[in-house]
């Protein structure tokens, strides 16, 4: 175990550190399982590979915080403010945070399986080959995101704000982006094979390549969405008539 003092506070396992200020601390390997964090002020604080596991950090300020390679699973960021945060491979599986500010923080290679995500602003974010396999993002906004290559096997995603993102070669495989919005969207060569896009907005969505086979269209709108003969249909598929471009 790894005992650090930063800033008069005692940096340990089961450590009180409401309201503490650690910005700028290097609490570098620093081991805070089960930390009890509410509401600390972590701005810009080096947890560069901290152990985090099953930590409370509800409505911390983690703000431009680097937490590469840091280990959170089963943490509790609800509310958290981690904008602008690096959590290149990090281990956020199945941690907690719904409604957590998530804009434009680098999560490249994150493991988010099973994450609670449910109305996180993660407009922007980088999210190259993070795994978000079973993550629930209902009602998150995602415009702009960067998920090329994310693992979304069934990650419910209904309702979510996918306007601008980058999608391409991502695996949607029984997704569930049923009334998602993924206008102008870039999904060419991605796997959305059985996804469920009921009532979704696709249009003028860049669909090249895109394997929708299986895939539920009903109701989803793909008024000048473009596609090519490298595009994969659920069988009887009218997608002239739906207003689709084939290059």
């Amino acid at each position: 175990m790894v005992v650090v003092e930063v800033n008069g506070y005692t940096i340990e396992p089961g450590a009180n550190l409401t309201q503490a200020n650690l910005r700028e601390a290097n609490l570098r390997g620093a081991d805070l399982r089960e930390a009890y964090l509410v509401m600390a002020d972590l701005r810009e604080a080096n947890l560069r590979e901290a152990n985090l596991r099953g930590a409370d950090l509800r409505e911390a300020n983690l703000r431009r915080a680097d937490l590469s390679d840091a280990d959170l699973e089963k943490a509790g960021l609800i509310r958290a403010n981690l904008r602008e945060a690096a959590l290149f491979d990090a281990n956020l599986k199945r941690a907690d945070l719904v409604m957590a500010d998530l804009r434009e923080a680098n999560l490249h290679r994150a493991d988010l399986s099973k994450a609670l995500l449910g109305g996180a602003n993660l407009r922007g974010t980088d999210l190259t080959q993070a795994d978000l396999s079973g993550a629930n993002l209902s009602g998150a906004n995602l415009t702009g995101a960067n998920l090329r290559e994310a693992r979304l096997f069934g990650a419910h995603l209904y309702r979510a704000r996918l306007s601008d993102a980058n999608l391409r070669e991502a695996h949607l495989s029984g997704a569930d982006l049923s009334g998602a919005d993924l206008e102008t969207a870039d999904l060419r060569g991605a796997n959305l094979t059985w996804a469920i896009l009921e009532r979704a907005n696709l249009r003028r969505a860049k669909l090249e390549e895109a394997d929708l086979s299986g895939a539920d269209l009903e109701g989803a709108n793909l008024k000048g969405a473009r596609a090519d003969k490298g595009t994969t249909w659920p069988r009887w598929y009218k997608k002239k008539a739906a207003g689709v471009i084939i290059n």
